[in-house]
């Protein structure tokens, strides 16, 4: 009988002291995609996270009991904003960031919110999101702004 390669996961309303835990998974897992652009540094990737955190509108993946990643859900005037959507690396490609995805965006078309996210351009997360109904909004150098409708 074939097993699941999912593990464990729940999500948990993020603490103010989880804050250092995302700030270093956010530089790890952008670190390949920020220094193809030429955009790494060491300090600001961690420091921009830390200034937009937001714990009241932030979740944590937990996976097998421990710490795997985080989403953020902002409200804006025109929908939601997706931000600091980070998986372990170790975990990434095993399903959960397509099953937080889901989730997400089941909440999203329930109250017929748009979704708006912006992914640096040429990254691999692009295609996560294109497959879960994401389109193109406006391209930059860096950024690419995707957005996704409800669905009825």
């Amino acid at each position: 009988m074939p097993t699941s390669t999912l593990p464990h996961w729940t999500l948990r309303q993020s603490l103010p002291q989880d804050v250092e835990a995302i700030a270093e998974l956010r530089a790890e897992v952008m670190r390949p995609d920020l220094e193809r652009l030429g955009r790494y540094d060491e300090h600001r990737v961690r420091q921009r996270l830390r200034d937009a955190y937001a714990p009241e509108h932030t979740s944590v993946i937990d996976a097998d009991g421990s710490f795997a990643g985080c989403v953020a859900l902002r409200p804006a005037e025109d929908g939601w904003w997706l931000e600091h959507f980070y998986l372990s690396p170790a975990l990434q490609g095993r399903g959960i960031g397509s099953a937080v995805l889901r989730g997400v965006l089941d909440h999203a078309d329930a109250e017929r919110i748009p979704v708006r996210l912006d992914v640096l351009q040429g990254s691999p997360a692009r295609r996560l999101y294109e497959r879960h109904g994401f389109t193109p909004e406006r391209e930059g150098a860096v950024d690419v702004f995707l957005v996704r409708k409800p669905t009825p």
